[in-house]
């Protein structure tokens, strides 16, 4: 494993460089906590650095550019230039320049990961418009690394301090949602659920809450037969080999009423389900995990919020949370390793 003084080298993708990614990421890095515990090697390119540097008065934030990870400073933020020549930074603006750059800054990383040379990813938000083309159709983070590194499933992971949220469906239309809704499918997240909160996060028995699909949980049929189908047979299955699965929830009681804080983890249907409470709940430090990969990946949870870039109000907090599960996770599945 390429390490330095038995720090993980953590990579962080710039996501789109008109966007907040490269402020909250310069922000959280003001942290000392983070380089104590890590080696992060920002993706990117010095003049962007060094542009937001300058107009967010970052005086304070020193960083050294390096050619390859090899030459990465354990004491240092490391900037890996991974393009030639950097885009003309337009806070604000959607390029399709800056959308190369973040599929430049994200493939490189990956191929990092794949050849051990950094230990886990962070990835800033990018912009899914001005990435997609003729020859990429690019949905998101999750389904991309999925794809990259031969898994056949993975499963959306929202974590923050006392809740987390995994969904069964990600990026895809409302309108297809119920036809994914099945019992295989639900079977595949709860098995990727359970297997991390165990592995990940070092919770041996978990408890898990599963909602339903349909508004009060289905009604008994009256609203929906999905629940009394699919979801329910499911839950007994898990309960039958001795997991703690509970369920299914209406959603809007059960976080009206925080029953959340009952569970180790909910499993929510579709995207806006799950991923509408947690960010009321925990925006502010809440991390995009990607879970059932062969490698450690996070995110902060939320967008590059083009109408505040480069105005010096970008709270840094979740990037700042997604660093530091990055490395709570690593150091967890090294833990889990070596006791097997």
């Amino acid at each position: 494993m390429n390490q330095r003084k038995n720090k993980p080298i953590i990579g962080i993708t710039i996501g789109d460089i008109n966007g907040i990614s490269a402020e909250v990421t310069m922000k959280a890095l003001q942290d000392n906590r983070l380089l104590k515990n890590m080696t992060p090697v920002i993706y990117a390119h010095g003049k962007a650095i060094t542009f937001y540097r300058k107009l967010l008065k970052l005086e304070d934030f020193n960083f050294m550019q390096i050619r390859s990870i090899e030459e990465a400073h354990p004491k240092k933020v490391n900037v890996l230039n991974i393009i030639e020549e950097c885009p003309e930074i337009l806070p604000g603006v959607e390029t399709a320049e800056a959308g190369k750059m973040a599929l430049a800054a994200l493939d490189q990383a990956i191929g990092d990961l794949k050849a051990d040379k950094i230990q886990a990813m962070v990835t800033a938000p990018l912009n899914k418009n001005n990435i997609n083309s003729a020859e990429l159709k690019f949905v998101g983070h999750t389904e991309y690394l999925t794809q990259a590194f031969g898994a056949k499933e993975s499963l959306m992971f929202m974590i923050a301090e006392d809740l987390r949220v995994g969904v069964v469906t990600g990026h895809i239309p409302l309108a297809e949602v119920p036809k994914n809704i099945t019992g295989p499918n639900i079977k595949q997240k709860l098995k990727i659920m359970l297997k991390s909160l165990q592995e990940d996060f070092g919770i041996q028995k978990p408890r898990i809450a599963v909602l339903g699909l349909n508004p009060h949980a289905g009604e008994e049929g009256l609203l929906g037969s999905e629940e009394e189908a699919i979801i329910q047979p499911v839950i007994r299955e898990f309960k039958d080999k001795g997991h703690m699965v509970f369920g299914p929830y209406p959603a809007d009681g059960f976080f009206g009423m925080m029953h959340h804080k009952k569970f180790d983890a909910v499993l929510a249907m579709y995207h806006d389900q799950g991923l509408v409470p947690f960010k009321a709940l925990s925006f502010e430090n809440g991390v995009n995990f990607t879970a059932g990969l062969p490698i450690v990946r996070t995110s902060p949870d939320h967008g590059t919020a083009y109408n505040i870039a480069g105005k010096n109000v970008a709270e840094e907090g979740s990037m700042r949370a997604a660093l530091f599960s990055a490395y709570d996770i690593l150091t967890q599945k090294q833990g889990w390793q070596e006791d097997e």
